[in-house]
Formats: structure tokens, sequence, C-alpha cells
């Protein structure tokens, strides 16, 4: 169950002008459930993406950087779910290019126009005939506002869909921002099993919006994990049409922050949404690392901490067996870490004062918090001024029994 998950309703969600959507049912793996998705984008739009850095990365993945890199203008990308078409080798690229080539064809555009994405089952080969039959179906479905549809249709072990949307006043004029993101196990920084589209009125000059995703994702998608798996075919896409009277150009302009801020404030929701929907998620944990000398070592403790199996059981069980946590600051990788010098709360109560257990400290105090469904750890290091967060979940039996009965 999703922990306090917040879901749109649909006269709250916008669509976004330069942007059409349409889903299909096309049998990838499983019957009966809409599988397949299509972006149609405006001529114009700058796209730019993020991707895995899985060394067995997806074949999708390698065709969209590919297809990014040639600069022809994106014009469309399309989504199974079912299938990851990942460890396909040439087999899976000639797939991916195969869908790419169905939809340009379709549509009246170049196969390096399009942006494929896969996400499922790996080492399986992609039913691409299913696929390609399915096309007509999903640009017949092509909509200005389909974006809770395709919140649905990229799902694979989500229980909720992930949407957000805003209307944003940017000087004398309004945009929207607009995404949907899916991923619920195989989460870790770096990217993880996620798929986040995040799509923009505003006109973005297509090499500035390049270093504006990477940069977002950093804040973002890469401060979640679940269970530290890095999977294959992690992709986080920002879409900027330009059909609102917004343009932006560069960092100096003065509308540049104020746009920065909106979309990467929806993508840290859009990154939030997939903990609070991990599989078999109770809880929603914050780790905060301060005092840090770095953000490089603040990151150390914090995925140290967020991805302990021993710390997540313990907060499943709400059992405050925090010497845990001090255990994972220890084996984080600082070297020269004094231990002497760090404080830990959990919550608003101080546990581990100058590294050994605050003598005020009451477990009933540490146990209230550990019930809580969403709880803050803070961790002040005592080395420096920097500051850092990630996001997690406890561990739970459902996680196993998801992942035990995945393909089945």
């Amino acid at each position: 169950m999703a922990v306090n998950l917040y879901i749109p309703p649909e006269s709250h969600i916008f669509a976004v002008a330069g942007v059409e959507i349409g889903t299909a049912e096309a049998g990838i793996r499983k019957a009966n459930r809409r599988d397949l998705t299509v972006f149609r984008l405006a001529e114009g739009s700058s796209v730019a993406g993020v991707f895995t850095l899985n060394r067995f990365r997806a074949a999708p993945v390698q065709l969209c950087e590919a297809h990014l890199a040639a600069g022809q203008g994106i014009r469309a990308m399309v989504i199974n779910t079912g299938n990851a078409n990942a460890g396909t080798g040439e087999t899976g690229l000639q797939a991916a290019k195969d869908t790419c080539q169905a939809l340009a064809g379709l549509l009246g555009i170049e196969p390096a126009q399009v942006l494929p994405f896969s996400t499922g089952v790996i080492l399986e080969p992609l039913p691409v005939d299913r696929l390609t039959a399915g096309l007509p179906q999903a640009i017949a479905d092509l909509q200005d506002n389909n974006w809770f549809a395709a919140a649905h249709s990229i799902m694979t072990t989500d229980t909720q869909p992930k949407i957000v949307s805003q209307r944003v006043a940017l000087g004398n004029n309004t945009i929207t921002i607009t995404g949907i993101s899916k991923g619920a196990g195989m989460i870790r920084p770096n990217m993880a099993t996620m798929l986040g589209y995040l799509a923009t009125d505003a006109g973005i000059a297509p090499d500035l919006l390049k270093e504006m995703v990477r940069s977002i994702a950093d804040r973002s998608f890469n401060r979640i994990t679940v269970d530290g798996d890095t999977s294959t075919n992690d992709s986080f896409i920002i879409v900027a049409t330009g059909k609102s009277q917004v343009r932006i150009d560069s960092t100096s302009d003065p509308l540049y922050e104020p746009l920065y801020t909106a979309l990467a404030d929806a993508a840290t929701e859009l990154a939030q949404k997939i903990v609070r929907d991990a599989e078999g998620a109770t809880k929603f944990m914050t780790v905060q690392v301060e005092q840090a000398k770095t953000s490089e070592e603040a990151l150390k403790v914090a995925y140290a901490v967020a991805q302990s199996p021993l710390v997540k059981t313990a907060f499943f069980a709400s059992d405050p067996n925090l010497g845990r946590i001090l255990c994972a600051i220890g084996y984080a990788g600082i070297a020269d870490l004094d231990v002497n010098g760090i404080n830990l709360w959990l919550g608003d109560v101080l546990v581990a004062k100058n590294g050994g257990r605050n003598p005020d400290y009451q477990e009933a105090d540490g146990q209230r918090v550990m019930k809580e469904p969403e709880i803050l750890v803070r961790i002040a290091l005592g080395r420096g001024d920097v500051s850092d967060t990630v996001y997690t979940c406890d561990f739970s039996h459902e996680y196993v029994s998801i992942n035990a009965d995945y393909r089945s």
C-alpha cells in the first residue's frame, strides 16, 4: 500500500500544449491491460534525457541516446511495459529500431525522431510484432490531456499512478508543467528501474535543457533508493514544447531560476512518489546528512543508511534498534570519520550524542517515531557545513513476495 501518495484529480491534471498522448492494449505480456503508450510532440520541441549507468543498458536506452545525439528533433516517444528488451543483444536492438521505424511511418516522421522506452522483465525477447500491431490503436487514441491514462499504462509492479501537474506564473505569463513516472522496485540512484517524463509548454534552448535535465535528475531521481539495485532501463526525459509565451535561452534570463525550481520540484515529487509506492513499502523515510565536508561524503552516509537491509527491516517492524544506523554510518567509507563527533536524531528525538547513546534517550520515544508512516533520520557528522538528502522506504514481507513472484 502506497505511503501518503497523492494522486491529483483529473480536473487538476493540465494538458501541455504541444503534447498528445495515446495508449493501447498490445498484449506485450498480459492481456486486457493498456501496456503501450505513444507521445506525439509538436515540431520544434526541445527534448533532453538522462539514462541508466548500468553496463547492461537496454536496447531502447542505447537507441534513445543515439537519436538524441543525432539532433534531428524528437517528435515522438513510445513506451511499452511487460518487457524490458534488455539483455537481448543485437536482436533486441533491431526490435527497438523496428519499433521506431513502425511508429515513424505511421506519424510521417523519421525513425531518428522517435525515442523508444521499455520496462518489465529482463532477458526475454521483445514481442515486437504485438507492439507494432498496437501502435495504430495508440495513435487513434492521441489526445492533448491523456496523462492520467498514460500514468496507468506505464506501470509494472506499481500499485498507484504517479502524476504531477501545475500551472506556474512566470513574469507576466503562466506556464504548465505536467509529468508522470513509474517505478517500485530495482530502485537505486544513478537512475533506477524507473521511467520519468516531464513536459512544459515553456520554450527552453536545447543545449540549456541538456544541462537542466542532468542537474534536475541529480536533485530528484538520483536521490531515491528502494533496494540498491540499478536497473537496465532507467530514463528521465524533459520536453519543452515552446507553445507558451515564455522562452528561455540562458541561465542569465531572470525567468530561468523560477522555471528551473518549478521543474526540479515537479521531478522531486515524481521521484518521491516512486519511493512512496515502493514494493511492499509501509514507511517513507528521509535520510538527511548534515555537517559533512562534501556532498559526496554526505551521500555516502545517506545511502549506507538508506540501503541497509538491517535498518530497513527494523523500520518495518517499528523496532528502534538504532545501533544499526550507527553501524551503517561507520561502514559508509569515510576513512577519517571521527565517530565521537556524530549526533543522530530520529524525528525530533536525539538518539545518539557525540558518538554514543544520548543519556536522555528513552526507547519509548524512538518507538513512537518509528510507528509513524513518514520518518526523518537526521545525522550530523560534525565535519563541515554541507548537507544532502536521500529518500527511501522500509523492507516488508511483501517486498520479498512481489519479487519472488515477479515473473509468474
